[in-house]
């Protein structure tokens, strides 16, 4: 049947009345032949002269004689519009995960989230500014990440258990702007929800304590952070899926990296990637070996094993990954580039890094200008050298940890002294020791 049209002959919907008429005359069937109780033919007639809007049970008696189902009548789709903008949800979140190019679909998840809206579907909504702001954190956009998630929580405060990825994203994204107080509030949240309305769902529990140990070890609350892990390893058994075991390792491991205990920090993320070699997450997998590889460059680590842990992250994040995860890749990459006198090499790779990680994630933009001190300290640029360490202690203090700040001052002192410049070596690394007697790190000394 040819489209129904306007006055002006641009096509536009067939209202009810016309389509009552035409699946009617399509069934041979009059209007005395469709009335029944309570819908007579004088009903039916007015319908369709557009006269008289139907009723929800004329509706529905209609649609069972004509062999359609009601949401087909009513409104000329076989699918209810709720559930419609559900599989263009569907299709656009699919989409945007696969694309190299994900403007296309954001205007399309735009679109669907005005229209449901409009329909008053707020979960929908909740769900398309979601997906808008998972694309905003894979793009390196931390503002525009917590401005949409935060919004697609207040649409209805979905549960932590059925929307883990909403509340991890936006917890990562308030420590990579430097708040990590705001996600340390969101995790504790996640915990106090879950204990009081899923306290058997040991799963979920156990990845916000881990992402609280995050959260705690980004606000250098050591001891926060340890308390975190100890309430994960309880809560977990033998017989816990891989996943819970992943993150409790992980957790083990970052907590051991903040501290500079680099074997047993070595230990756990080895655990961690042997579990994940078992599954087909190379994303995870990728992350891990890249943290691996950070341990490796701790003062007790080994950087010659560092190489192996990030050629096989790169090749397992592949041709299109995402800003972030590149961006703490070729921060790592370049600082063992320093480490082993590359440093042209660490240059160009510290430099990648920044614009990469753009104005989020402070602490790899930290290590990214620190690995930058080495290097033009390496070439023998020492001006060059003090303003990129002195760049990297800003940051890492913004957004780091305390033994962190302290190796930072003791390379700046080192360049400094290998460069002559004595007394302003000395005021570095008078720096680092205050900072250590205030951190209680003994173990970390100002070199004399």
């Amino acid at each position: 049947m040819e489209p129904v049209t306007t006055s002006d002959h641009q096509p536009g919907p067939e209202p009810i009345g016309q389509r009552l008429r035409r699946l009617r005359l399509e069934r041979s069937l009059s209007q005395r032949a469709l009335a029944s109780p309570g819908v007579s033919y004088a009903y039916i007639s007015r319908i369709e002269a557009g006269t008289r809007q139907p009723s929800v049970k004329a509706v529905r008696m209609l649609a069972r004689k004509l062999g359609v189902s009601p949401v087909y009548l009513e409104t000329g789709s076989e699918v209810d519009p709720a559930e419609e903008r559900e599989l263009k949800l569907a299709a656009a979140e699919l989409e945007l995960r696969l694309s190299d190019d994900p403007s296309g679909v954001e205007q399309t998840l735009t679109r669907l989230v005005e229209e449901a809206l409009q329909a008053g579907d707020l979960g929908a909504a909740a769900r398309g500014e979601a997906a808008l702001g998972f694309a905003a954190f894979r793009a390196g956009d931390m503002p525009g990440t917590i401005e949409l998630l935060e919004r697609a929580l207040t649409r209805g405060e979905p549960s932590p258990s059925a929307h883990p990825d909403l509340y991890a994203t936006l917890g990562r994204a308030y420590a990579m702007r430097g708040d990590a107080e705001k996600a340390v509030a969101l995790f504790r949240g996640c915990l106090a929800r879950l204990s009081e309305e899923e306290p058997e769902n040991t799963a979920a529990y156990v990845r916000f304590a881990t992402y609280l140990s995050y959260a705690l070890s980004d606000q250098n609350d050591m001891p926060g952070a340890q308390a975190a892990v100890r309430d994960a390893l309880t809560h977990t058994s033998e017989s816990a899926d891989p996943y819970t075991r992943v993150r409790v390792y992980w957790a083990q491991a970052r907590l051991a990296e903040t501290q500079g205990r680099a074997l047993e920090a070595l230990d756990q993320a080895r655990r961690a990637i042997a579990l994940l070699e078992a599954t087909e997450d190379t994303l995870h997998l990728a992350r891990a070996h890249v943290l691996a590889a950070g341990i490796l460059m701790l003062p007790d680590g080994d950087p010659d094993q560092a190489a192996g842990q990030l050629a096989r992250a790169e090749e397992l994040f592949g041709p299109h990954a995402a800003p972030v995860d590149l961006g703490q890749l070729r921060t790592v990459q370049a600082r063992l580039a320093a480490a082993t006198g590359s440093y042209g090499e660490a240059l160009t790779l510290a430099h990648r890094a920044l614009e990469l990680l753009g104005d989020a994630d402070h602490s790899n933009r930290g290590h990214a200008w620190w690995a930058i001190g080495e290097a033009e300290a390496g070439e023998g640029r020492i001006d060059k050298a003090s303003e990129a360490f002195a760049r990297a202690a800003e940051l890492l203090e913004e957004q780091g940890h305390t033994r962190e700040r302290i190796e930072t001052y003791r390379a700046w002192g080192r360049a400094l002294r290998a460069a002559g410049r004595e007394d302003e070596a000395l005021d570095v690394l008078e720096q680092a020791a205050d900072l250590a007697v205030r951190a209680g790190h003994g173990d970390v000394r100002a070199e004399r």
